[in-house]
């Protein structure tokens, strides 16, 4: 327990000041994290085979591409080159023929380097874009998930007895998600009134945060399932007591994809 808030206090005395910061050292930033969870979800297939070295070159590369392609000059506007999503399929999908031997190089390879490129480059580009709009609504989105996560752990350990999904998180509980839902969701639809739009409709905002909570809650146990695949705990150990980068990122991961479907309304 003492590693683990020892780690917390370090990586938020990091992250506060950048984020609060924004522009150029935040983009910097969260792109020097998303390599660092790009290698981890690289890593994790490599326990049970080793990717060819030009293949790892290149989901650096196509990952690199896509954060700097995705932006356009319109805020929350997410832009894609159709040369480069092309190029994309094309890089990793012709390999297989190339290589002809699953034992290097499969289509269940390609398609999962494809996916996870996508998806992490996606969702790191829209951390970036919420920055830009604004400050109090990345906030606000931090605040779901650290609230949620916090007080699902807590309410877990005290009170917790009927298990979620076992096979894929023995430790979270249905009580545990239901109280950090109900937290998450009063502490980040509290902040929204006060700080953000003391206008808005409080059903309205409250169904957004209940919705974000919980998806949120269902990130964390996808990248679980990941983790239950490969037989791993954790992506890796970068963060002492909290695994690697994928595995403190999870939730607002998934909670900034869920945060685009409601951008235009809130």
């Amino acid at each position: 327990m003492k590693q683990r808030v020892i780690s917390a206090l370090i990586a938020l005395a990091l992250i506060i000041p950048i984020i609060i910061m924004g522009g150029n050292i935040f983009n910097i930033a969260v792109y020097i994290v998303a390599l660092i969870g790009l290698k981890e979800f690289i890593d994790i297939k490599e326990t049970k085979k080793q990717m060819p070295l030009f293949i790892k070159i290149m989901t650096i590369v196509f990952f690199t591409l896509l954060i700097l392609y995705s932006f356009s000059n319109e805020l929350l506007t997410l832009s894609m080159d159709y040369r480069l999503i092309s190029g994309l399929f094309l890089a990793f999908l012709l390999p297989t023929i190339l290589y002809h031997n699953n034992d290097k190089y499969s289509i269940n390879d390609a398609f999962y380097l494809i996916g996870g490129v996508f998806f992490l480059a996606t969702s790191m580009t829209l951390l970036i874009k919420v920055r830009e709009s604004s400050l109090n609504t990345l906030i606000y989105l931090i605040l779901i998930t650290t609230i949620t996560d916090t007080f699902a752990y807590i309410g877990g350990l005290l009170i917790g007895k009927h298990k979620l999904l076992e096979s894929i998180s023995p430790k979270k509980t249905w009580e545990g998600t239901i109280i950090g839902s109900v937290f998450g969701t009063f502490v980040s639809t509290v902040f929204y009134v006060i700080v953000i739009n003391p206008d808005i409709k409080l059903a309205i905002i409250i169904g957004v945060s209940i919705f974000l909570s919980l998806i949120g809650q269902f990130g964390d146990l996808v990248f679980s399932a990941i983790k239950r695949y490969y037989g791993k705990k954790d992506f890796s150990n970068i963060m002492p007591g909290h695994g690697g980068i994928l595995d403190r990122m999870d939730s607002i991961i998934f909670v900034l994809l869920g945060f685009m479907f409601f951008i235009t309304i809130i």
